[in-house]
């Protein structure tokens, strides 16, 4: 029997999946035992983790603080493009892999649960995608990982607070001033959520995304938020650059 399944009918079921369809892992592509979800074990214990959440000023934070007034900082992993790591973020945005991003966000969120820089946040936001795009795509990749995020801290997932009310072009082939400038007011709040979470007396967010690299997306994100007196801290699975 399996190690960590007790139904030897469940396991056996298991068993033909992976003799049928076998699974490969994301990063390296070996084929993946039973046990294993997404990364093998050797790829999923050599994570290049950023160690941010540590770190009160730390690269992420540095490269946010410039922009807007942020509380702090992390990201899960580092993204370089001669990594293979960058597989995961890819698999993620363009392979449907939402159970994936899931997981990663539980492996972000646990780290920030132990973070004193995290321990005020009071609810997960995601920054959104347009309604047309996320129609295209059929999900929100920032929203799978925030929402495996929230369920490691234990916090409520709010996607219906920001909104996404200009469609732009993908930040992905877009450098410097021009990133800034395709997403410059492209996002506002929800009144009705918003009303519900002041009465609630939240006040501080955790805006996540999938990657930052200029941090012109979280920006814009997070400007409607300080306009209505939130304070905000951000996440993102991945960091790019030093």
């Amino acid at each position: 029997m399996c190690k960590g399944f007790s139904n030897p009918f469940l396991s056996g079921i298991l068993g033909l999946r992976e003799l049928f369809f076998p699974r490969r892992c994301v990063v390296c592509g070996r084929f993946l035992s039973i046990e294993e979800q997404d990364l093998c074990a050797d790829c999923l214990s050599g994570i290049p983790l950023t160690y941010q959440w540590e770190i009160g000023q730390n690269a992420a934070f540095e490269r946010l603080a410039r922009r807007f007034e942020v509380e702090g900082v992390a990201a899960l992993l580092f993204f370089g493009s001669e990594s293979d790591y960058r597989k995961i973020l890819y698999a993620i945005k363009y392979s449907g892999r939402c159970q994936l991003g899931y997981r990663m966000g539980r492996l972000l969120g646990t780290q920030l649960a132990g973070s004193r820089m995290f321990s005020r946040c009071q609810a997960v936001v995601p920054v959104p995608l347009h309604p047309l795009r996320r129609w295209k795509r059929g999900y929100n990749q920032a929203e799978e990982i925030a929402r495996g995020v929230a369920s490691a801290m234990d916090l409520p997932l709010e996607t219906t607070l920001l909104q996404r009310c200009r469609y732009t072009r993908t930040q992905t082939r877009l450098r410097g001033d021009a990133k800034t400038k395709n997403v410059q007011g492209a996002f506002q709040l929800q009144p009705v959520s918003t009303a519900r979470l002041q009465k609630a007396g939240i006040r501080h967010l955790l805006l996540i995304d999938d990657v930052l690299t200029t941090g012109s997306t979280l920006a814009a994100s997070a400007d409607p938020l300080l306009q209505a007196g939130f304070r905000v801290n951000c996440a993102t699975l991945a960091f790019a650059g030093g």
